[in-house]
């Protein structure tokens, strides 16, 4: 949603579903979407039906407990992105506020950088894993026989775009300090203060009612 001019009147509520943001951020929103379904379908629909159905008929009509291994590791990978345009990842920035200006720029430039190494790390051996269960063609060994492919293939490609974002947030981050925008290069990259945070979590401000 884009800020409304100062004395104008308030628009009409938006009735789209995701915020007004940059498209790799909204692929990561929406992958983060569908980690939770995966979550919701994948492991509680399941097990949810295998105890009833253990209940009622002595034994699970699903395999809920290989299914849901597979949907728990790539609900990771999916949701990875969304913790670096969201800045949810854990940071330890307990000193960061007694520090000079450019010494915390030079901080914040270093902590993206290092984890988007981390990401094409693990970006690049879960592409070598992802090849060898290919070449090998290899099979779960339970009586499901799951190609293993299939749930490494999703695992894989929610690390390869979190690996895409942690390097495209600080290269977006060091254009906007060249160009002077330093409020731009703190959203993306700065470690969030107490008062954003609670902003993140939906808390009003101190002095603001919430809406109902």
């Amino acid at each position: 949603m884009t800020d409304t001019p100062p004395g104008a009147p308030p628009g009409p509520p938006s009735t789209s579903l995701l915020p007004d943001e940059p498209l790799p951020q909204r692929i990561s929103r929406v992958l983060a979407w569908v980690a939770g379904a995966i979550i919701l379908f994948g492991c509680a629909g399941l097990i949810t039906i295998d105890v009833i159905t253990r209940y009622f008929f002595k034994r699970g009509m699903v395999e809920s407990f290989e299914i849901s291994g597979y949907a728990l590791a790539a609900c990771i990978g999916l949701g990875m992105a969304f913790t670096v345009t969201s800045k949810s990842n854990i940071r330890v920035d307990i000193l960061l506020d007694s520090l000079p200006d450019r010494v915390r720029v030079a901080c914040d430039i270093i902590a993206s950088l290092s984890l988007a190494l981390i990401a094409l790390a693990l970006a690049w051996y879960a592409f070598g894993t992802l090849q060898q269960s290919w070449t090998m063609g290899a099979k779960s060994v339970s009586t499901m026989q799951t190609p293993m492919v299939l749930p490494q293939g999703i695992w894989w490609f929610g690390l390869f775009w979190f690996a895409c974002m942690a390097v495209l947030i600080p290269v977006q981050a060091a254009a906007r300090l060249l160009r002077g925008d330093r409020p731009g290069f703190n959203h993306l990259v700065g470690s969030l203060r107490v008062v954003d945070e609670i902003e993140q979590a939906g808390v009003p401000a101190s002095g603001e009612k919430a809406q109902p």
